[in-house]
């Protein structure tokens, strides 16, 4: 079934700010706000969150590619209108509608690929990194800049620290420096760099070889991998909810 940015696939679901289309067993679905470069506002982290749930239910759906719309940005994070609106008294409730979302990406049991056509910052980075395979190409840049706001990066740090271990996490979030696509796949953080023409391609291919892998094998390994993580990821989300209301 091919979206036109308005109708999910399963027709169960009109969407606004994403779309979708199938290739064959992969779902694509791409972050549709290219005049923010893609950026996360409370609307289209819903949208998400709902073809997340419905790929997930899909007997029909065997991966997910997840990809940014227009070359500048794969998504550049939060949206700076709406973070301007935002009340610190609801910061719980802020990162609360985060973990879910998070937890959307994490709970799937069939793999995710990450199509990086650009720019990856901040919350858009730390979802790439939940994804299970990244690929990009030599222009993309990724980072955690949310120092250089005032924001403490509770989230962004777990992740980091998870992938490149502590030593480069600390650097990375005390800098807020955005890294090349090169340092990206030298440090584990995109497995694998191609031209820009072929990013999407190539990301539908990798997620149609694991969308042929066992299911029964994929399920289990992805939830040995989540449950693994998991004590680290609440207690992230915990630390989160006390850093933000204090920082804003």
């Amino acid at each position: 079934l091919r979206g036109t940015g308005t109708r999910a696939a399963e027709g169960k679901y009109l969407y606004k700010f994403i779309k979708i289309e199938r290739k064959g067993s992969v779902e694509i679905i791409t972050l549709n706000r290219p005049r923010v470069m893609n950026a996360w506002h409370m609307p289209m982290r819903n949208e998400v969150l709902k073809a997340l749930t419905a790929a997930k239910k899909s007997p029909r759906v065997g991966a997910i590619v997840l990809t940014g719309a227009g070359k500048d940005a794969f998504c550049a994070g939060q949206d700076l209108d709406e973070a301007r609106k935002f009340d610190p008294a609801r910061s719980k409730l802020w990162v609360e509608e985060w973990r879910i979302l998070y937890e959307g990406v994490r709970t799937l049991d069939i793999p995710i690929v990450c199509a990086l056509n650009g720019l990856a910052a901040g919350s858009a980075f730390q979802v790439a990194l939940l994804t299970d395979y990244r690929i990009g190409h030599d222009k993309v840049t990724m980072g955690q800049p949310e120092i250089n706001s005032g924001i403490v990066s509770a989230l962004g740090f777990w992740i980091l620290r998870e992938i490149v271990g502590l030593s480069r996490a600390i650097e990375l979030i005390l800098t807020g420096r955005m890294l090349s696509a090169m340092e990206c796949e030298r440090f584990g953080l995109m497995h694998r760099i191609v031209p820009e023409d072929e990013v999407l391609s190539s990301a539908i291919a990798m997620a149609q070889k694991l969308a042929a892998k066992p299911p029964v094998a994929m399920r289990l390994n992805k939830q040995l991998m989540r449950e693994a993580t998991q004590a680290g990821f609440d207690n992230a989300f915990g630390v989160a909810t006390v850093r933000h209301h204090t920082s804003f």
